[in-house]
């Protein structure tokens, strides 16, 4: 059955229904123009991204499910790198009319998959037609009782990230290379039965098991709660387009420098193994892939802190010291709209 066949009324009403359960922040949910959520006495955080067809996104190579999914997770990223948590969404859906009825509800079950992960509540938003590819929009609000921002860094905090960069970008140069939908969604019993994971669709030298941590990166990417070391960081920001450009955005607004040791940047063995095998550098992929939606972050270098460090702020050079020790300008490099991707 095609979105055309039900219309507006009854798809927000099954979404309703879905949706239904609220927590006791919620005065008004679902149903009135607005929603009306009780005041929560802390400092509030708002967010909203984006993910646009044939931009963000290919339909090619993610399923529906993991599209909701990683929808709600870029948006909780955004969250987590102001140093807040999540807690209310409100969705806007752009379709075509002749959508099959299927994709749709295979998108929601993605949406709500995240929504348990994160323990969020959805609280309203907006469907609409499109005459071509799909556009998505998610806003999530939170709260936090210490804000962090961007330009908080001081000349002597350590740098530091929350996990291995560079799987999300090497993800997706394997998707381009499968050229397929990967149901990394699916149960165990369900993928060893499914022809799309038969051994012979990967590329030579790579088994499914180097695979599949480096798909999910990119396909349903987690995002990461910085509760265990917010305490200590003195500014933060989500890694969405690429370490470098990132931290560059960092050090903009915070007027400082970094140093940053490439022996230092954590890069999986699946990210090793899958880079040689398809001919590209695993440090290139770390330094400028974007996506991973790990935090980078600094802190004062007296404090122990459970997280990776990569370097150091500086007072104003921007530089990168490779495992030589030769020390190199580091220029933005990463994804951006409207710009040239180097």
């Amino acid at each position: 059955m095609k979105l055309s066949q039900i219309g507006e009324l009854t798809l927000l009403e099954q979404i309703r229904k879905r949706f239904e359960k609220r927590s006791p922040d919620i005065v008004i949910g679902i149903g009135d123009d607005a929603a009306l959520l009780k005041p929560f006495k802390k400092n509030i955080l708002v967010t909203t991204d984006m993910m646009v067809e044939g931009v963000h996104f290919n339909m090619d190579f993610i399923t529906p499910y993991q599209l909701g999914f990683k929808l709600v997770s870029v948006n909780v990223s955004d969250i987590y790198a102001m140093g807040g948590i999540p807690r209310f969404l409100l969705l806007g859906i752009a379709m075509n009319k002749n959508t099959a009825k299927e994709t749709f509800d295979r998108f929601f079950d993605g949406v709500h998959e995240a929504m348990k992960h994160y323990g969020l509540s959805l609280v309203g938003g907006d469907i609409s037609s499109a005459s071509k590819g799909m556009s998505l929009s998610a806003t999530l609000i939170g709260y936090a009782e210490k804000c962090l921002k961007r330009s908080g860094a001081k000349k002597g905090d350590r740098i530091y990230v929350t996990g291995n960069l560079g799987d999300s970008a090497c993800g997706l140069e394997l998707l381009k290379k499968i050229k397929r939908l990967i149901p990394i969604e699916i149960s165990k019993e369900q993928r060893a039965k499914s022809k799309e994971l038969r051994i012979k669709m990967l590329p030579k030298g790579l088994t499914w098991e180097d695979v599949e941590p480096l798909l999910t990166r990119h396909l349903m990417p987690k995002a990461r709660d910085p509760r265990r070391f917010i305490r200590y960081a003195t500014s933060m920001i989500d890694i969405s387009d690429g370490l470098l450009i990132d931290l560059s955005r960092l050090c903009d607004e915070s007027k400082v420098g970094a140093r940053i040791y490439t022996k230092n940047i954590p890069v999986s063995s699946e990210l090793k193994k899958a880079a040689s095998c398809l001919g590209i550098s695993p440090i290139r992929l770390a330094l400028s892939g974007g996506e991973d939606y790990e935090l980078l972050f600094t802190a004062p270098r007296d404090k122990r802190v459970k997280a990776i460090y990569i370097g150091d702020i500086t007072e104003s050079e921007r530089v990168i010291i490779d495992t030589s020790g030769k020390k190199k300008t580091f220029s933005v490099e990463g994804y951006q709209h409207f710009g040239i991707q180097r």
